[in-house]
């Protein structure tokens, strides 16, 4: 485990120190459960309520994870993707994603990962996102920067459309408000690159500097409790796309590189808001 600086405001160091460990070592063990289901033969998926697919393997990853926590922090409360959980805006509370794109992993594409979090009176104070194909580690801690498999990254510095590249999200509320339509083609339009990498990947090519922006207006706070302290702590801006901090109800992101380009591309949205 890369050591942890002196000081944060708001939290404890030892219970971070902890956490960050806690976080990986249950994390590299819900690889170990998910990697051998990649792509196997006869793996059953099932569907919730809001039809998005499930599986045995986002099922054992969050056993797995809740079983880490508990036994090193039985005091504190989990919010999980599969085994539920209740917002606190008090106190520690880990919201958690074992397996944030599950479509894809059905379908037997490698971009998928498991989100980790811990928040402290609501705000996020380390997040934790892992890659199980492939093992890369993606993790910060408020006030002590982004690091990628150990090594410190930060965002880029552009602050021009014409020269940033842009990755688009899940966008099917975006898409269902005109003038943001309009503004998101404008968007395409204007930027030197336009993709659509999704899940984590652009969160930590955005905390790295490959991309400069991110727009999603279809997302749930598990999937980015942990991404959003990533890039900020990179030094990037990351909202909802009114330009509201990110909490337990968001669902949607603007996240740049800079300030500049994030009041940029607010304007260019019309201040879309959340569903």
């Amino acid at each position: 485990m890369t050591a942890l600086p002196r000081g944060c405001a708001g939290a404890d160091q030892a219970v971070l120190e902890r956490a960050l460990s806690v976080a990986q070592a249950a994390a590299r063990e819900a690889a170990a459960a998910i990697v051998p289901l990649f792509r196997s033969q006869g793996l059953e998926v099932e569907h919730k309520d809001d039809d998005s697919p499930v599986t045995i393997a986002d099922r054992n990853a969050e056993a797995i994870i809740r079983r880490h926590i508990g036994q090193a922090f039985p005091g504190h409360r989990i919010w999980g993707e599969e085994y539920g959980g209740e917002p606190s805006a008090e106190g520690w509370q880990w919201l958690v994603d074992p397996l944030d794109g599950t479509k894809s992993f059905v379908r037997g594409n490698p971009v998928f990962s498991t989100q980790i979090a811990l928040w402290h009176d609501g705000q996020p104070v380390l997040g934790l996102s892992h890659v199980p194909v492939g093992g890369e580690c993606a993790w910060a801690v408020r006030g002590r920067g982004a690091f990628i498999d150990g090594q410190p990254v930060r965002v880029g510095a552009g602050t021009k459309l014409a020269q940033a590249a842009v990755s688009i999200g899940n966008v099917a509320s975006l898409a269902a408000d005109a003038r943001a339509w309009a503004g998101l083609s404008g968007i395409a339009r204007g930027a030197w690159r336009l993709r659509g990498y999704g899940d984590y990947l652009h969160y930590h090519l955005l905390a790295r500097g490959g991309i400069d922006a991110v727009v999603e207006s279809d997302v749930g706070i598990l999937d980015i409790a942990a991404l959003c302290l990533l890039v900020t702590e990179a030094g990037g801006v990351f909202t909802d796309l009114a330009c509201g901090p990110v909490g337990f109800h968001t669902h949607s992101v603007l996240a740049a590189a800079t300030p500049r380009l994030h009041a940029d591309l607010a304007r260019r949205l019309g201040g879309a808001g959340d569903p």
